[in-house]
């Protein structure tokens, strides 16, 4: 890219391993990484009662559209969804 910026994309629907889910989401809460819009979480009624840590890293492992997207990461900052406030602070920091 002209400006510098490394992009790496990464097929979600390949799916990650719990373990890398783990370490992405990193001290983080779990929770907001599940898509809410996915019909397994509504179907487990996700939002009422929902998973443990353990439990929600399963599942995204085991269903990749249960994770929220795009994900976009840069550094130890991740961006969840189309939060154009937050992609465009993101852009700036980079020089994007």
């Amino acid at each position: 890219m002209e400006s510098g910026a490394e992009i790496e994309f990464v097929d979600l629907n390949k799916g990650l391993s719990a373990a890398a889910l783990d370490v992405l989401i990193g001290l983080r809460d779990h929770l907001p990484f599940l898509n809410t819009r996915n019909a397994l979480y509504r179907e487990m009624g996700m939002k009422a009662n929902p998973p443990s840590r353990e439990d929600a890293l399963r599942l995204m492992s085991e269903n990749p559209n249960l994770i929220k997207r795009p994900l976009t990461v840069q550094g130890d900052t991740i961006v969840l969804g189309f939060a154009q406030e937050e992609l465009a602070k993101l852009c700036e920091a980079q020089g994007v």
